[in-house]
């Protein structure tokens, strides 16, 4: 099953321009909050109209505003998941996903439900409302209930984000056993960056309303390309820079020449480098940055040093921030000299 967006619409003080296609597969829309993910999958659904574009599922038009075409939703075969579930509290589980069997006339509503019902371990709960089930039992539920309409295309819209990391973890896991098992396209926003790398194979980044080109989720880890996706991808250091050779960067906040592994565009404006890359007490080799420790910071399974280059410029630098293992981080103190190296290979040139 087949799906692709085009679509521009305005959206306050930013205009949502977004494009992309899918095509069985999870695939992430990744973006910081209020950047219009949410609305995209609005206007797929066909809850809120876009000021022009186009969207086709599997090469049925849904929407067309050159032709005068926008489908309402019940006609468009795809299912949206909200991130609370929205599920009607005033009625049972097998109401809730009664209510969706009905609007199908080839199946016999009783045998379906009991199927759905054992397929989503939720069988047993058939008259229980959603105030009576767990943050888990909610989910499974609203999952039933999407997928009982049969739906061609499904949407979450960020299903775990609100609960605590633990039931998150668990939750995502059951959450990626079902949508594995389903055979059309499923579209999944978050901006949560593990999240995103645990369960989509690609991922389409919206920056304040713009959509960036399809990237596989691993790729688009490795190599940010942008300041505003590397910045989502979890790197905590950036510095402004300039192109010195095909493979050379002035890290001009840093007040350092880097090499890279990868060549070097002409255009790029930024640089970043992952804390958990930057080693301490380097000695010879390409990359070394001395500084002085700034402050050391605990976290839970290590320890954060955050350093000040020795050449960066006096009126304005950017920290580096370097993450270390606690054992290390012990014979360290605030004012110590230090030298940190990365390798070529992680040294990210970003526009």
């Amino acid at each position: 099953m087949s799906l692709y967006v085009k679509i521009k619409k305005l959206l306050g003080s930013f205009m949502l321009d977004v494009e992309f296609e899918a095509e069985n597969e999870i695939l992430a829309l990744f973006g910081s909050s209020g950047c219009g993910k949410s609305m995209t999958l609005k206007c797929i659904a066909g809850v809120e109209k876009p000021d022009e574009g186009i969207i086709t599922a599997d090469g049925r038009t849904l929407f067309d505003s050159k032709q005068g075409i926008c489908l309402p939703p019940q006609k468009r075969n795809i299912g949206l998941l909200f991130q609370h579930y929205a599920l009607f509290p005033n009625m049972t589980v097998a109401e809730n996903i009664s209510s969706v069997l009905r609007l199908r006339r080839d199946i016999c509503i009783e045998r379906e439900l009991e199927s759905i019902m054992e397929t989503f371990y939720i069988k047993g709960l058939e008259e229980h409302h959603p105030s009576q089930l767990s943050g888990g039992q909610q989910q499974r539920v609203a999952l039933a209930r999407m997928l009982a309409g049969a739906p061609k295309v499904i949407m979450l819209d960020e299903p775990i984000s609100a609960l605590d990391s633990c039931l998150r973890w668990q939750l995502g896991e059951e959450l990626l056993r079902h949508l594995k098992n389903f055979k059309g396209t499923a579209i999944y926003v978050s901006h949560d960056r593990d999240e995103v790398f645990r369960m989509c194979k690609r991922v389409c980044m919206i920056h304040k309303g713009k959509s960036e080109p399809l990237r596989k989720v691993r790729d688009f880890f490795d190599a940010p390309g942008t300041l505003a996706s590397s910045r989502l991808s979890g790197c905590k250091n950036h510095s402004r820079a300039r192109k010195l050779s095909e493979n050379t960067i002035f890290a001009e906040d840093w007040g350092c020449t880097l090499r890279c592994g990868k060549h070097v565009d002409d255009n790029v404006a930024f640089v970043g480098i992952r804390a958990h890359f930057l080693r301490p007490f380097a000695v010879g080799g390409a990359n070394n940055i001395p500084c002085r420790i700034e402050s050391i910071k605990e976290d839970l399974f290590s320890s954060i040093v955050i350093a000040i280059p020795e050449s960066a410029p006096k009126s304005e630098h950017a920290p580096i921030r370097a993450e270390c293992s606690k054992d290390i981080a012990a014979g360290l103190k605030e004012g110590d000299a230090i030298t940190l190296s990365v390798s070529e290979s992680d040294v990210m040139p970003l526009f």
